[in-house]
């Protein structure tokens, strides 16, 4: 019989068996330069201490019984984080049917697969929408049975019956949904569907305040949800120190989820300048998931699907480049699903060329995103942070395209990617 190990379970158990001092589980990491990307600025010849999964010293000393990982010519930054992310799904083969041919159980071991692929990308973290494979999957990570990123679960998103997070166009009876899977009607039934979700390990709560693109239901920029029932969910989340996260095309939709209180808009495609102001005066995030309108594969699309795309993708650039001009708090996020997992990096140059600057697109996966997932441990290479540390080769505030290429990763003082 073969036994099989994943490379964090063995790194587990040396770290495990290695005698004291200063064990396996201090490591040093040196590169030619390191991103702070707090003040913007580049260190040269940077040294950073590891020890048991946190930074413990940025410069100074190499100590002299520490494991030493000496990346040259390189620039470290901190692990990447990734706020809109469908570990569980692709438009792979019939991905239309789906729903009603495979289990959660496909779903998870799909997820499982994705999110190695997404770690190697450089992404530490993500917050995660794949129901309650989300939550297996999440489990099974932090166990060290996969290798994956952080993950920040969602569980089944929530929306109206019939709207764009119900399973529309079967026949009466096949896959009928309610507040478990998150189909819910009325402020009542969206609370209940909210606690559902929490009771399950959701760390967060999204919404489909409207209609979406990769749904059979009506206009792709139709308000769904009320403000009542939006509000609701809101408070409750807010009760158990959550957020929520609205995906929101169209324009009536924004506003209504600004109002109610929720953390970010995703994708925020129809944004005119009473939106915009209400983002900026409420504090909400634009996640704008915006390289996926180059790169969806529209001939993956059923034709009333790509109509749908074909009508908002354009607006959504010019919602996206009004907001940036304005000054609307943009995090990084990028519906991987929609297009292939491990290509997420892809998504800063497409910032880049929509008005950000290097350093803000690289805040915006960084410093920004820990902002909008409420945590101060992560986003930044410091004393007592994670040890999440990605590298890529040149300089990143003048070549933003050595995003796409990392070369390594550590995730927890673990490394995955050399």
């Amino acid at each position: 019989m073969k036994l099989h190990f994943s490379t964090t379970a063995v790194l587990a158990v040396l770290q495990f068996v290695v005698c004291a001092g200063v064990s396996a589980q201090t490591t040093v990491i040196r590169a030619a330069r390191m991103l702070d990307v707090e003040s913007g600025t580049i260190t040269t010849n940077p040294v950073i201490v590891v020890e048991n999964g946190l930074i413990s010293e940025v410069g100074g000393r190499v100590p002299r019984t520490a494991d030493l990982i000496d990346l040259g010519n390189v620039t470290l930054m901190p692990g990447l984080i990734d706020l809109h992310t469908h570990l569980a799904g692709d438009l792979e083969g019939d991905w239309v049917t789906r729903a009603v041919r495979e289990t959660e159980a496909d779903a998870a071991l799909r997820a499982a697969a994705n999110a190695r692929t997404t770690l190697l990308a450089g992404f530490t973290t993500v917050r995660d929408m794949s129901g309650f494979a989300g939550f297996a999957l999440e489990r099974a990570i932090e166990r060290g049975d996969v290798d994956g990123p952080r993950l920040v679960s969602g569980g089944h998103s929530l929306g109206i019956t019939g709207g764009h997070c119900d399973v529309t166009g079967y026949a009466p009876g096949i896959l009928e949904l309610d507040y478990q899977q998150g189909v819910a009607d009325g402020p009542t039934g969206f609370l209940q569907a909210a606690r559902y979700q929490i009771k399950h390990g959701a760390d967060f709560i999204k919404i489909c305040a409207t209609a979406g693109v990769l749904s059979f239901e009506g206009p792709v920029g139709a308000q769904q949800m009320t403000f009542e029932e939006m509000r609701a969910v809101v408070e409750e989340a807010e009760r158990h120190g959550t957020h929520v996260a609205a995906h929101a095309h169209g324009t009536d939709g924004i506003k209504s989820a600004v109002r109610a209180g929720v953390r970010s808009i995703e994708h925020g495609s129809m944004l005119d300048d009473e939106a915009i102001q209400l983002m900026i005066e409420n504090g909400t995030y634009l996640v704008p998931t915006t390289y996926l309108v180059g790169a969806i594969d529209l001939n993956a699309l059923p034709a009333p699907i790509r109509a749908k795309a074909e009508s908002v993708l354009p607006l959504a650039v010019q919602s996206l480049r009004r907001a940036i001009r304005a000054g609307v708090r943009i995090a990084f996020g990028t519906d991987a699903a929609v297009y292939p997992h491990g290509d997420n990096g892809k998504e800063f140059a497409v910032l880049v060329e929509r008005g950000m600057s290097s350093l803000d697109a690289i805040r915006s996966a960084t410093t920004t995103a820990a902002e909008v997932l409420g945590v101060a441990d992560r986003g930044r290479i410091g004393p007592g942070f994670l040890a999440d540390i990605i590298a890529v080769p040149g300089d990143p505030l003048t070549d933003i395209g050595v995003m796409e290429d990392v070369r390594f990763v550590m995730k927890g003082g673990s490394v995955y990617l050399r």
